[in-house]
């Protein structure tokens, strides 16, 4: 996991960095998509709405941070009071990231003469893309902590969790108010947040001290609340 943060995060800098220096082949790219896929949106009106249903109500980013809030209260309910700080925590350090970076990169939306939606801050990197990365990983890392072995469910969580992320960067090129490269640098950074809140979280449960009768009897610390 430690692996992945450093890639995922080493990527999404090589896009920044590509982004901000006006990489040509990189920009043309996100023209010839964006201008298909509008062309799409503007010609499929029934499919452009429902698209707009699911970016601005399902899979906005507000619903899936109340979501991750919903499940961290659960935690608490049930004793797992340092998951539940970990999943809030994570959502909430990635939504300052997402912005950070918004505002460093200060790039502009794709502008269209006839738009079919319309969005608010800079467009790198897409906050509805790492918003779905980050909820939906932190769900499945979750699951994987607390659930029973063998759950049956887990195919289905993983294929929605899938759905979602990629469902969620689709609507949001196809909408025309983001070029690909933002929805991949969103993806990027989400999992590098969910990577390093895995890494961090096992980190933490190493450092604490293991009560004297288990010391005695030479274990080892395992997952806890």
């Amino acid at each position: 996991m430690r692996n992945s943060a450093v890639v995922s995060g080493g990527l999404a800098l090589l896009l920044l960095v590509l982004v901000v220096t006006g990489w040509s082949p990189l920009l043309s790219f996100d023209r010839a998509v964006d201008e298909a896929l509008h062309r799409s949106a503007v010609a499929h009106p029934g499919f452009t709405r429902l698209n707009r249903v699911l970016s601005d109500w399902v899979w906005d980013p507000w619903t899936l941070r109340a979501l991750a809030l919903a499940v961290a209260l659960a935690l608490l309910r049930y004793g797992r009071r340092r998951l539940a700080l970990w999943v809030a925590g994570t959502c909430a350090v990635a939504a300052g990231v997402q912005q950070g970076v918004k505002a460093l990169v200060g790039r502009e939306r794709p502008v269209w003469p006839d738009p079919v939606d319309s969005a608010s801050y800079s467009a790198f990197p897409s906050g509805h893309a790492m918003t779905a990365a980050v909820v939906c990983g932190l769900l499945l890392w979750v699951l994987a902590l607390v659930g029973r072995e063998p759950w049956r469910g887990w195919g289905t969580a993983a294929g929605v969790a899938a759905v979602s992320v990629l469902g969620v960067g689709w609507t949001r090129m196809y909408l025309g108010v983001h070029w690909p490269s933002d929805v991949l640098a969103g993806w990027l950074l989400g999992w590098c947040c969910v990577a390093v809140a895995v890494v961090t979280y096992r980190g933490s449960l190493d450092r604490r001290p293991l009560p004297r009768r288990a010391r005695a009897r030479g274990e080892s610390r395992r997952e806890g609340p």
